[in-house]
């Protein structure tokens, strides 16, 4: 039996090995051969620490080659990687590793000290640093042991990596993924969007998260083609960096970021022949002022930590604004009704349910909320609103926690946000549900406007009271000069939530 995972990926480059693989801004580059010779160094550094077939190895690193070459390596050895966010405190450190119980913590350099701690309380073995410049004990280390010589083998079933959830809605939860959730997601995405040893990513997502690490690590590494590994996202040289490459992967805020740099035009993008967006929706505006500035239809997709990716537009054929196209080959995707689980007709909207060789094995340690997660025939409960529309492609309304119930009606806070996007001068908006006293729960809207535009509370409810029924129209709106967002550019309506808690206080709000 093989490692299955690492089987897919790197079967396409086993007669390449001299063609580049990675390379930085900078002109750092390992070759296909390069990579494969320091993931088995890396293996042995693992093993020597430890590290048996299904051991957790925790990261919280810079993104770099070096990053990349950890993931492929904890892999490659049998163990299970755990990548965590870089901007995780101290404290919350301390509550993953606790969770994840890892045999190996490797941190950066800088942080080993003030993490020591956390490390030591959660009983974890060993702590190595790696650094972004490819420093630290744990490279030292790799350099003294020899290269793995074989993979460790793992079954289509076994776990390759747990990933946390951002954590909402309470404590984050560890997503566990298997080696064929990984390896058939990638397959499916090279596949449907094109790729070919010929193609260059130029890559400026993070690390620790699926878009970054599985969407477009092992899609490339799967076709053979090369990354260009950017270790953040900056406008300008995102845009100087797009003339090496032919397809981009981002979210939202990214392509709202070239949309507003001077430097943006269509001649520069000629050669790119693809856009992906994901990890929180894109605007329609968003998506129509890109085509109009630079002549390219960004295609955007669906996905989330649990099931790597459900949907995407099409490569060819019509890529819609607002939707998220249609689902991906061997996923079955339903519409259930939010109250029973009942499955709602073709045009409605509930809530999305997934199935397929994607979705995640369940929840660390977690029995009890796997459990909770699927239904009795297997179908994953995303907690994502949506419908269907008659042509097969999906629409993303929400998260049904979001969803706000006022006075007894539900009000879906995206088709208020699309209404109030569509006015002139908002940039963008976020509508949620705040306590109040007569209605049990009321809409809110925290607005962002464009420099000099000017948009007051009651004229932006005046326009909306001629499209939306009078109890969708939000009680309250606030001018904001941004949305909280987490890392991956996803709204954090929690966050606005606990802000605006208290707008309606205790005082009876008129209606």
């Amino acid at each position: 039996m093989a490692n299955h995972l690492i089987q897919e990926l790197c079967h396409a480059t086993e007669s390449s090995q001299d063609r580049v693989f990675l390379e930085t801004p900078s002109g750092f580059a390992l070759t296909f051969g390069d990579f494969a010779m320091l993931t088995a160094r890396y293996a042995s550094a693992l093993a020597a620490l430890g590290a048996e077939p299904g051991d957790r190895v925790a990261a919280q690193i810079e993104k770099s080659p070096w990053a990349i070459a950890l993931y492929l390596a904890t892999v490659r050895a049998g163990a299970v990687f755990v990548p965590l966010n870089t901007a995780y405190t101290e404290a919350e450190i301390a509550y993953f590793l606790a969770d994840a119980a890892p045999k190996i913590f490797v941190c950066d350099p800088a942080r080993r000290e003030s993490l020591a701690k956390a490390a030591g309380k959660a009983h974890v073995p060993a702590i190595e640093t790696l650094g972004s410049d490819g420093s630290g004990s744990f490279p030292g280390l790799s350099q003294r042991c020899a290269p793995q010589p074989e993979n460790v083998c793992r079954a289509p079933d076994d776990l390759a990596a747990i990933l946390y959830t951002s954590g909402t809605t309470g404590r984050s939860k560890g997503a566990m993924l298997t080696h064929g959730n990984l390896a058939s997601n990638a397959r499916t995405l090279a596949e449907i969007w094109r790729f070919t040893p010929e193609d260059v990513l130029l890559h400026a997502l993070p690390v620790d998260h699926t878009h970054g690490l599985f969407v477009a690590i092992n899609t490339v590494l799967l076709s053979g083609g090369k990354i260009v590994l950017m270790p953040k996202f900056d406008a300008g040289e995102c845009l100087a960096l797009l003339a090496r490459a032919t397809v981009f992967m981002g979210v939202p805020t990214f392509y709202t970021r070239l949309l507003a740099h001077p430097g943006l035009a269509q001649e520069k993008l000629a050669h790119i022949r693809l856009f992906v967006s994901g990890s929180a929706p894109l605007l329609e505006e968003t998506h129509r002022a890109f085509r109009e500035k630079t002549g390219h239809i960004i295609l955007e997709r669906y996905g989330m930590t649990e099931t790597n990716m459900n949907t995407s537009n099409p490569y060819d054929g019509p890529r819609r604004p607002g939707s998220v196209g249609l689902p991906l080959p061997g996923v079955s995707l339903r519409i259930v009704s939010p109250a029973d689980g009942s499955a709602l007709p073709q045009g409605e909207t509930g809530v999305i349910e997934v199935k397929g060789p994607n979705v995640f094995k369940g929840y660390w340690r977690k029995p009890d909320k796997t459990a909770e997660s699927f239904r009795q025939d297997g179908y994953f409960i995303t907690g994502d609103l949506g419908r269907i529309g008659a042509d097969g492609y999906v629409c993303i309304v929400g998260r049904a926690k979001d969803m706000i119930i006022s006075g007894g009606l539900n009000i879906y806070p995206k088709e208020v946000e699309d209404a109030i996007n569509a006015l002139p001068g908002v940039i963008e908006s976020a509508v949620f549900g705040v306590p109040h006293p007569d209605f049990g729960e009321a809409a809110a809207a925290a607005v962002v406007l464009a420099p000099g535009a000017s948009l007051s509370e009651a004229e932006v409810k005046t326009a909306l009271a001629k499209n939306l029924a009078k109890f969708k129209v939000p009680k309250r709106v606030i001018s904001t000069a941004e949305l909280p967002r987490n890392t991956m550019g996803k709204v954090q309506k929690i966050v606005l939530r606990e802000t605006y808690k208290d707008l309606f206080g205790a005082a009876r709000a008129s209606s």
